[in-house]
């Protein structure tokens, strides 16, 4: 018999059915020589320091740093009776060997060695490594798979990864909570998201506003004729602009009403017209992080609802590919699956999925490339026609994707770039308008009454761009002033960061960094990865160090105070970049994970000695912090 333990039962009843496996008994499914189980998450964890010692349910300063030199595992409650199962049939004398058909990356890989390791099992194991979960895909894994002892690396950095994290993590959090009598929670991943929500908040509340004014010119149509269509069809605006700084607001009302009044009734000369052809390629392909943004502009759904909504596309619909995924590129052997995944596109892109499917599919480099696909490739439609109704985030969520698909196959979009410069009794004002020449893959996203999937971010950032369609101009025409407007505003502080210019801040943190080779690793990471980032987000809130407001979210009086104690080490997004680049070298067998440990303790003692000699003078509220909170039951929700 082969046990194959998958890391869901979702996932379980799907490979069960695919290979043969149809008879169902308690925690597992049986049959053709396989006995399918599953885990649910993480159900084999690292030990909680009172569980090592009884000395530290009391939490006492003396007591830190907590070093252990091993950190035992252990059963999470919930799992006890799953993990009872799995172990059953590890170590029954008709299994022979196992198969990990967890999910195909570091986590995942951590979640089975974890169960293995606990449990003392000694068998021979091979890796299922897929990223769909089509029947095809489950197939062609099954006769692909690889030895176990072939990710040992990637074992390896998962767990220096959950080492590190509970050594750094556990002692700061200790050590603070101590320093300032609250409960708190210190990270390496979740204290600098906090940090980028309190900048944020800072700036917003440091702004001053400042008055300016804006003067706008209508020029009339230059023919003269007393006509209403012909004066019409030849108007145009221009906004007025300081030639030595285009960027500067007239900061008084006093010198815009002397421009308005210098210039209204008076005669205007076309003093250039710039035109340009221009074009855009296609947006590229979904990885999760991009499609959670999306999703939030378009839909305002959280970071959390759109994981959700793609991973049951994925698990319970099989109509996308593997969604934690950080690539936006396919590798080359996909691209003579795409006209299967094309056939399967919402119906009003039937039409450009049928001319695209018709020819060789076009390997550009900004979709294909493989040195850019690590673990999974950006997240496509499998193929599978939906069978039944999807709810409506799932929907959304599918569309997206689906357009995207199609669009990244289409021609680029091209249009003529306008920019007329207006000269009126020596002041100056600009007008751009825009002509599309080609609609290419725009044509994807046109629909956008029908639906909001008609709306790419790209579109969505510039639907409310009023370029004008501008008469014939050339250099030299002459124009009348007919009227001038000016109106009074204000500049605007920071806007309020949201899920989605969250998400890019975690992405993208670290760009700042001078060290190349720091730079580079947070390039690849960011602050979390694509498959925690939603969690984080929901434990900033959970722990009181941040709230929803509307479709923001703004750090707390509590998170505040906390990045204000917290040491530097811990709110810069540097550590990450740092930890980021050992934990690639672990994984590629490059460096020892002995070496990356001990650098983790010696931060971990490190921040407990900021913490016991900081100094700063601030009061958080009263909570209790020797005893855990009750524990409650909720969803299965991967570990961050």
């Amino acid at each position: 018999m082969i046990l194959v333990i998958a890391e869901k039962p979702s996932v379980a009843r799907d490979i069960a059915r695919v290979i043969g496996a149809n008879e169902k008994s308690a925690g597992c499914i049986t049959g053709n020589g396989y006995i399918v189980t599953w885990a649910l998450g993480h159900l084999v964890t690292l030990q909680e320091p009172s569980e090592l010692d009884a000395r530290y349910k009391r939490w006492v300063a003396s007591d830190l740093p907590i070093l252990p030199d091993v950190i035992p595992l252990k059963v999470l409650p919930h799992g006890q009776e799953q993990y009872n199962i799995i172990k059953k049939h590890m170590m029954s004398r008709q299994v022979e060997r196992l198969i990990c058909a967890t999910d195909a990356g570091r986590e995942g890989e951590l979640i089975f060695r974890y169960i293995y390791q606990y449990a003392g099992c000694k068998k021979p194991a091979q890796r299922l490594w897929i990223s769909s979960m089509t029947d095809e895909a489950i197939r062609d894994g099954f006769a692909r798979l690889r030895p176990s002892s072939a990710y040992d690396d990637l074992y390896e950095s998962a767990r220096a990864r959950s080492e590190a994290d509970w050594l750094v993590g556990m002692n700061a959090s200790r050590a603070y909570s101590l320093r300032y009598d609250a409960r708190l929670t210190v990270g390496r991943v979740q204290t600098p998201t906090l940090a980028l929500l309190v900048k944020r908040k800072q700036e917003i509340d440091e702004f001053k506003p400042k008055k300016f004014w804006v003067v706008t010119a209508d020029f009339g149509d230059f023919t003269g004729v007393p006509d209403t269509t012909a004066v019409l069809s030849g108007w145009y605006t221009g906004q007025w602009f300081d030639p030595q700084d285009p960027k500067k607001h007239i900061e008084s009302a006093e010198l815009a009403n002397k421009i308005a009044t210098e210039v209204q009734g008076r005669q205007a000369r076309v003093k250039s017209v710039d035109k340009q052809k221009k074009s855009e390629i296609a947006p590229q392909l979904y990885d999760l992080t991009t499609l959670q943004r999306d999703a939030n502009r378009l839909y305002g759904m959280t970071a959390q609802q759109t994981l959700d909504a793609v991973q049951s596309l994925y698990e319970k619909y099989k109509l996308v590919t593997y969604p934690r995924t950080d690539s936006r590129y396919l590798s080359n052997d996909i691209a003579p699956k795409l006209p299967n995944a094309l056939q399967a596109v919402p119906h009003d892109l039937e039409r450009y999925a049928r001319e695209l499917a018709s020819k060789p599919i076009l390997k550009t480099r900004r979709v294909f490339d493989d040195a850019k696909v690590s673990d999974h490739h950006a997240i496509i439609p499998t193929g599978n026609k939906q069978t039944s109704a999807l709810p409506e985030r799932e929907r959304k969520v599918y569309d997206m994707i689906a357009r995207r698909l199609v669009a990244a196959f289409m021609p680029e979009y091209r249009y003529e770039q306008t920019t007329v410069i207006t000269e009126c009794n020596g002041h100056l004002f600009k007008t751009q308008g825009k002509i599309t020449l080609a609609e290419g893959w725009k044509a994807v996203y046109k629909n956008k009454n029908a639906s909001k999937t008609g709306l790419c971010l790209e579109e969505y950032k510039n639907r409310n761009d009023e370029e004008q369609v501008l008469p014939p101009l050339n250099e030299g025409d002459t124009r009348t002033v007919r009227d001038v407007k000016i109106k009074e505003d204000t500049t605007k502080p920071p806007p309020k960061l949201t899920d989605a210019t969250l998400l890019s801040a975690m992405e993208n943190a670290g760009q700042k960094i001078d060290d190349d080779e720091l730079r580079e690793a947070m390039k690849k990471g960011g602050l979390g990865t694509p498959a925690t980032r939603a969690a984080i987000l929901e434990r900033l809130i959970e722990v009181g160090y941040a709230k929803r407001e509307g479709k923001s979210i703004v750090a707390t009086d509590k998170g505040v105070k906390l990045v204000s104690v917290a040491p530097p080490i811990l709110t810069d997004p540097i550590l990450t970049g740092k930890w980021e680049r050992a934990l690639a070298q672990i994984a590629d067998g490059a460096m020892n994970p002995a070496r990356f440990r001990l650098a983790a303790r010696k931060l971990a003692a490190s921040v407990v000695a900021q913490a016991t000699s900081a100094t700063a003078a601030v009061v958080f509220p009263r909570e209790s912090y020797a005893k855990k909170p009750a524990a409650r039951k909720v969803p299965y929700k991967r570990k961050p």
